[in-house]
């Protein structure tokens, strides 16, 4: 399989755990958690799609960020992630 290091599970930190559950869990998995929290509390910028506007538990994964883009977020998230 060519993308087993996206489907690898890994170690989550506690301040992302807090978002998507307690891991390990492959990247993807995370992704796609986060985006289910995001939409579920509303926090996808309504001008701009491509913002998310933190609440306190993204503000810690997003390193004290009010406002970050999705390609942001990617990078800052991975930071979580061992």
């Amino acid at each position: 399989m060519a993308n087993s290091a996206f489907m690898k599970p890994l170690s989550v930190s506690s301040d992302l755990a807090a978002v998507v559950g307690k891991g390990p869990m492959p990247r993807s998995e995370v992704v796609k958690k986060l985006w289910v929290y995001i939409k579920k509390n509303n926090l996808q910028d309504q001008k701009n799609r491509r913002n998310i506007n933190a609440d306190e538990n993204l503000k810690k994964v997003f390193g004290g960020k009010a406002t970050v883009n999705m390609f942001e977020m990617t990078k800052l998230v991975s930071k979580h992630l061992s």
